[in-house]
């Protein structure tokens, strides 16, 4: 009897960026462990995001509708809510 080794992880068919390759070779290189309460660590980390993501102040703005139309949409592509994705790309511009 043969016994086949199981493949876990296959090549991506997407050109990776060098982060990404990074953690898709470490992966492959079984260096991941488990940790030893997963829903502790889940809780933990689901409290984390919630600080994090805590919107603490409101804002209006004027947008043309145009403007407005084409954030829908990309919203929309990417599954998420527009409010959601002006905030997202509004906190990137914050944080360089």
């Amino acid at each position: 009897m043969t016994i086949k080794k199981k493949t876990i992880f296959k090549k991506s068919v997407f050109k990776l960026e060098p982060y990404e390759q990074e953690i898709e070779d470490s992966l492959e290189r079984e260096e991941w462990v488990s940790v030893r309460d997963e829903a502790k660590e889940i809780a933990t980390l689901q409290q984390a995001a919630t600080n994090y993501l805590r919107k603490e102040a409101r804002i209006n703005i004027r947008l043309s509708k145009i403007d407005l139309e084409k954030i829908k949409q990309k919203a929309a592509y990417e599954g998420l809510p527009y409010q959601t994705l002006i905030a997202s790309v509004l906190h990137k511009y914050a944080a360089k």
